[in-house]
């Protein structure tokens, strides 16, 4: 067990890589929980890979739906469209082809986490994987106190065993956890990822979620936006990864 203080201080501290060292493998696989977490937590590394001419595939869980759910001018359908056209909007601005972006469509809030649900949706990730011909699975910490976001770390677990792939994690929500809060972690190991020279692609790709943030959607008092300091929070020079399953490489 750890607090959260003190993996906080160990991610920020992790040896910093460039691209090549940090995934010298084949092409990857980022599943982000919703629509604007690929850009959030991966997007200085989706600009990186492209730039590489090795366009990662992109797969987002749910529908992102659950942001604003009394919302009268986005009902559902239409704030699923939204979304799912501000995250092609996001990941071209990294340069990511539109052909790269699976959209699974979930139900925001809904994702599986146990039971046959949950083993039924790493199969069809796994089968993702190897249809890619991908050597690395992308997915949120699983201490990102969310469910969404453990859900999707819980699946790319499995999926990553059942397509025999190297399993890295990036921090989303875990950012914000109380310093006091305790981890079930022994040992984090892993990388940051140096995305200086990528920063304003990546503060484009975010700044396209505009339903995310900034009022766009102004029906809907209880619906989300990122403040702010949340989205400095991503605004680093740096992106972390961690290593999940053990593989050195």
């Amino acid at each position: 067990m750890m607090s959260a203080a003190h993996a906080f201080n160990t991610l920020r501290t992790l040896p910093i890589v460039g691209f090549a060292d940090a995934f010298p493998g084949g092409p990857l696989l980022i599943l982000a929980p919703h629509p604007d977490d690929e850009s959030l937590g991966c997007g200085g590394l989706i600009a990186h890979a492209c730039a590489l001419g090795q366009p990662p595939m992109v797969a987002v869980l749910t529908d992102g739906t659950g942001s604003h759910p009394n919302s009268i001018q986005f009902p559902p359908d239409h704030l699923r469209a939204l979304r799912e056209t501000e995250t092609l909007d996001a990941t071209a601005k990294l340069g990511l082809p539109p052909d790269r972006v699976i959209f699974l469509r979930y139900k925001d809030t809904q994702a599986p986490r146990s039971g046959s649900a949950l083993h039924q949706a790493a199969e069809k990730l796994a089968n993702l994987v190897r249809e890619a011909g991908c050597e690395t699975l992308l997915a949120p910490w699983r201490h990102d106190p969310h469910a969404d976001h453990e859900a999707a770390a819980a699946i790319a677990t499995l999926a990553a065993e059942r397509a025999g792939v190297r399993h890295i994690a990036y921090p989303v929500w875990s950012w914000t956890l109380p310093p006091e809060t305790r981890l079930d972690e022994a040992h984090i190991t892993g990388f940051r990822l140096d995305i200086l020279g990528v920063l304003d692609r990546k503060r484009a790709a975010i700044l396209s979620h505009r339903s995310q943030y900034g009022g766009l959607i102004t029906d809907d008092p209880t619906g989300f936006q990122m403040s702010g300091d949340f989205i400095d929070i991503f605004l680093q020079p740096t992106e972390v990864f961690l290593r999940m399953n053990g593989q050195a490489q």
